[in-house]
């Protein structure tokens, strides 16, 4: 019963993170006028439109298996939805490079604020009393992690990251070409540059800020 309560309880929340992170761009998106993700349904909080089946399924399943194996006694999974498709060029024409950025950082503002709304509540169900408190409990605690971990990834300046396209906007805002370039000629070799990341001690430091604000949050 206790697995069955924090996987499920993980599930949802990682759910909840994964999907609303898309959904906040397109929302955002559609507040500058590109109204691309509402007419393809992309707003939607019905799972099935979001999962990408490698990033919602095959990746968070493999992450969870490799980390019981190595002996992890609370394995976390982690992993992505399909992108919300956008038309960044109807936003820039009605907000600017600005508003470009913050298309790309709605996600991340998302994860963050769900878990700071997770980690305010969760002592309200804590110690837990019965099985729907120790439900709550365990989603709200993953509410603080998943939705951390998640945004955090996406603030590493790799290509197709959010923290590298809220980067290149700013900087097309503010004219600064080198850092343009630089990212135009990096961007076909990004997902090899996060799989370096990911799959290498690196990802002990890139992640070493989740870490701090886990901890800090959940103090």
């Amino acid at each position: 019963m206790d697995f069955v309560i924090k996987f499920s309880a993980m599930i949802l929340a990682f759910l909840v993170a994964i999907i609303g992170h898309e959904i906040m761009h397109g929302l955002v998106a559609k507040y500058y006028g590109d109204e691309t993700a509402s007419r393809e349904g992309r707003l939607s909080i019905n799972p099935i439109k979001h999962i990408d089946p490698f990033g919602s399924i095959v990746f968070p399943i493999v992450l969870y298996l490799s980390q019981k194996l190595v002996g992890v006694e609370n394995p976390i999974i982690f992993g992505w939805a399909k992108p919300v498709p956008v038309n960044i060029f109807t936003v820039v024409q009605n907000g600017g490079y600005l508003a470009a950025v913050a298309v790309s950082l709605a996600g991340v503002t998302y994860n963050f604020i769900m878990a700071l709304i997770a980690s305010s509540i969760i002592g309200f169900v804590y110690p837990p009393n019965n099985l729907i408190e120790a439900f709550l409990f365990m989603f709200l605690f993953y509410m603080v992690v998943v939705n951390v971990i998640l945004a955090v990834f996406n603030l590493i300046p790799v290509p197709p990251l959010d923290g590298a396209n809220a980067i290149k906007y700013l900087s097309l805002h503010f004219r600064w070409e080198s850092i343009v370039r630089f990212y135009n000629k990096i961007e076909p070799y990004g997902m090899i540059i996060l799989m370096i990341i990911l799959f290498t001690p690196l990802s002990d430091y890139i992640f070493m800020p989740a870490k701090i604000i886990i901890a800090w949050l959940l103090s």
